[in-house]
């Protein structure tokens, strides 16, 4: 069976989430999904917290046969009433497909001084990255993207589609979702390198508002490397730079830079930018192969025994990390079995992180940086302990 004619049967992310994620993204301020009320509701409610205000046209079955049209305009009345946005997008949905509905027919129901985007999508499409297509093509003919961009942002979703078809969610037919391994027992094994004077390498390639989690399973290896007076032996490679990305991602980075130099956390290398995460593989290669280290006899490659990767772990190539054992945190369930199939020894699930990052600016607390915390911290006061 080829790729294409592969059949997933778990369930994966919708396109039209992803179109919702991405007019977040594009500081867009209210979308209007035209169909029913029940419609990506978990999402939905979600990037409530995060700046978009997201409503429905509550289509029923009666518009099913014959139209809402007439919602999706009152719809569109109500949102500025309510909110006075300066933008307004208006997103497919399955419904309005099926039924043929053009959005563009009830754009001009938008006042003048507000800019309408038309979202022709839904929850069809094999990939879910085409539902960012869907946002990015009417947002560079209108103006809020320049065709450079729009060309970038292809090129990096191709790349994000072939990620998952290798190593992710699309890799299998049916992937069986798992909390991965002990975090504690994880904790006790990194610490373990940490105070044997180990090089260890910690990489952030994450995908965008996920940062602000991931982030803190490095801030937390190298405060432990610190407390037992090792930290020059870590290094930070993270996809964090502030130039690259739609102007929501570009803010993360910010914000997440502005973490690490709150808490003296040195970044050694940026590898790319929030949105990036699917081909930051090659330069981390290349630095790993060659600025630090190179392969020796033993057939390990680089200086570094270890490597922490948090984020889009199943990004990296695998030649890159070659005698290395390797600590990788994710936040899929799904993600563990194609983790574990690749080499990585040691995978944890930040299971509740996606909820926990929307709508935050500053770092939020993960569980496997705050267990890595606590071991470190009773190691510790069993040493002084032994000591007295």
């Amino acid at each position: 069976m080829t790729e294409k004619e592969k059949l997933i049967i778990h369930p994966r992310p919708s396109s039209i989430v992803a179109s919702l994620y991405t007019l977040r993204d594009l500081n867009v301020d209210v979308a209007i999904l035209h169909g029913p009320p029940g419609c990506s509701f978990k999402h939905a409610r979600l990037l409530e917290e995060d700046r978009l205000r997201v409503l429905t046209s509550a289509m029923d079955e009666n518009d099913f046969v014959f139209g809402g049209r007439e919602k999706l305009e009152r719809t569109i009345q109500q949102a500025v009433d309510l909110f006075n946005p300066k933008t307004i997008a208006l997103v497919g949905t399955c419904t309005s497909m099926i039924i043929g509905e053009e959005l563009t027919d009830s754009a001009a129901a938008a006042p003048d001084g507000v800019d309408v985007i038309c979202v022709e999508t839904h929850a069809g499409y094999a990939n879910n990255t085409d539902g960012v297509i869907s946002v990015l093509e009417p947002a560079m003919e209108c103006g809020m993207i320049s065709a450079e961009e729009l060309q970038r942002q292809r090129r990096l979703l191709t790349e994000a589609t072939n990620v998952e078809i290798r190593h992710g969610a699309a890799s299998k037919g049916y992937l069986a979702p798992s909390r991965g391994d002990i975090k504690y027992k994880a904790a006790e094994r990194l610490i373990e390198f940490i105070r044997g004077g180990k090089k260890i390498v910690g990489i952030l390639n994450a995908k965008k508002e996920t940062a602000y989690m991931f982030a803190d399973e490095l801030i937390a290896l190298y405060e432990t490397a610190r407390l037992f007076g090792m930290e020059e032996n870590i290094t930070i490679f993270s996809n964090t730079d502030i130039t690259l990305g739609l102007p929501r991602v570009r803010e993360h980075a910010e914000n997440v830079m502005k973490a690490f130099d709150e808490q003296s956390i040195p970044v050694h290398e940026i590898i790319g930018g929030l949105d990036e995460y699917a081909v930051t593989g090659d330069l981390v290669k290349d630095l790993i192969l060659n600025k630090y280290g190179g392969c020796n006899v033993t057939g390990r490659c680089g200086m570094f025994e270890a490597a922490v990767i948090a984020g889009v772990p199943h990004a990296l190539p695998m030649e890159a990390f070659a005698g290395m054992e390797l600590f990788s945190i994710t936040n899929g369930p799904r993600q563990v079995a194609p983790l574990k199939d690749m080499g990585h020894q040691h995978v944890m699930v930040e299971i509740d992180l996606h909820p926990q990052t929307l709508g935050v600016s500053t770092i939020v607390a993960s569980e496997f940086g705050d267990t890595l915390r606590a071991v470190a911290a009773d190691i510790l006061a069993a040493d002084i302990g032994e000591k007295k």
